[in-house]
């Protein structure tokens, strides 16, 4: 780990510059979501499948427990008896099987939507994947186009051992031809999901566990069901000057924890929830850094290779005359996933490693 503990020091009066933070912070949270409506994850993701079908018959779902399960973390709760067996198919357990019946499905002109009941067990189904559906439009000339979409749980949950712990998304963004999404919010789940089952390209869709519960406000444009988030796209959930942090999935609100800590000691973080991995939101990313100058990078997966390093790769070959400071990178633990909750704990990125990093950054660090 790149950090264990930060140390909190909290204003003790109303200047006007701890004012204008805590106005800053009010209107970032307004800009979070328009209006009072909240909604889980999980039902995000499950009205995006469910309007994606009624609006297109080409569109099914295929996986283990999807249909008379409902699905084991319950996404797809509700689709079988509306949509019929012919549409909601519940598989035996063998990933390579079922994808690559998925895949040969969208080769026909089909859309389907392939669950894995974890993303670790995409392994079994890689090769399907990569070498069938992320080649097969280029190799083809653009005569074959791949419409599917490949979703589940990714990263780390709680207490399931080094084997259901990885995240994939370094894996899989750095093969041409994929198309990677990590949703955060509600907002983010159905918006994104809805513009992966459209697209005409495969798209993997990494979702967390750990936030399939959580619950989100929600605008009324986002509960249309014509809504959709372009692909490509980061946003920045927080405004800020003096230094930015990049991120997705789950570690966005630790990110956010992790900015309202830095408020209360006088540093104003951005955030960027990266939502797309692969296309990489390079624009919005090399903006922020040239206006705060300072960068602090944060993912769940393995140091080597990783997300984070490929932002750092970038910010350093476009904006490295903007910086201020070193690139901070704060990622998990350069080891197999502990099973000890203990040291599952410090296998991963905590909010003080990144207000560690951050005061680092703006050489705040005691």
């Amino acid at each position: 780990m790149w950090g264990i503990l930060g140390r909190r020091a909290v204003d003790g009066g109303f200047s006007a510059s701890s004012l204008r933070r805590m106005r800053s912070g009010l209107v970032s949270a307004r800009s979070y979501a328009a209006g009072s409506k909240e909604m889980t994850v999980r039902d995000a993701l499950n009205s995006a499948i469910d309007e994606e079908m009624s609006a297109d018959p080409k569109v099914f779902v295929m996986g283990e427990e999807v249909g008379q399960y409902q699905g084991a973390y319950k996404i797809t709760k509700g689709l079988l008896e509306k949509y019929g067996p012919e549409r909601v198919y519940d598989t035996p357990i063998t990933e390579a099987g079922f994808t690559g019946i998925g895949v040969g499905a969208a080769y026909a002109g089909l859309k389907p939507v392939v669950e894995f009941m974890t993303f670790n067990f995409s392994m079994q189904a890689i090769d399907h994947i990569i070498n069938s559906a992320a080649k097969s439009n280029y190799m083809s000339a653009g005569q074959i186009n791949v419409p599917i979409v490949f979703r589940g749980p990714n990263g780390a949950a709680a207490g399931v051992g080094a084997q259901h712990s990885q995240c994939y998304a370094a894996w899989y963004a750095s093969v041409p031809g994929l198309k990677v999404l990590a949703p955060y919010s509600a907002e983010d789940a159905r918006g994104l999901l809805k513009a992966a089952i459209r697209d005409p390209d495969p798209v993997v869709f990494l979702e967390n566990e750990l936030l399939y519960g959580e619950s989100f406000p929600i605008s009324e444009e986002a509960l249309d069901s014509s809504f959709c988030l372009p692909i490509g796209k980061a946003k920045i959930e927080r405004e800020g000057k003096d230094v930015t942090i990049t991120t997705f999935s789950k570690m966005v609100g630790f990110a956010l924890k992790a900015a309202e800590k830095l408020a209360e000691e006088g540093i104003s973080a951005e955030v960027i929830n990266l939502r797309s991995i692969r296309p990489l939101d390079r624009a919005t990313i090399n903006a922020s850094v040239r206006k705060t100058s300072r960068l602090v990078t944060v993912e769940e997966g393995f140091p080597q290779h990783g997300v984070c390093a490929e932002i750092c790769a970038s910010v350093v070959e476009e904006s490295f005359s903007y910086l201020d400071a070193p690139v901070e990178r704060i990622a998990g633990a350069d080891v197999p996933m502990p099973y000890a909750a203990n040291l599952e704990r410090l296998a991963l990125p905590q909010v003080e490693d990144i207000v560690r990093a951050a005061k680092r950054a703006c050489f705040r660090s005691k």
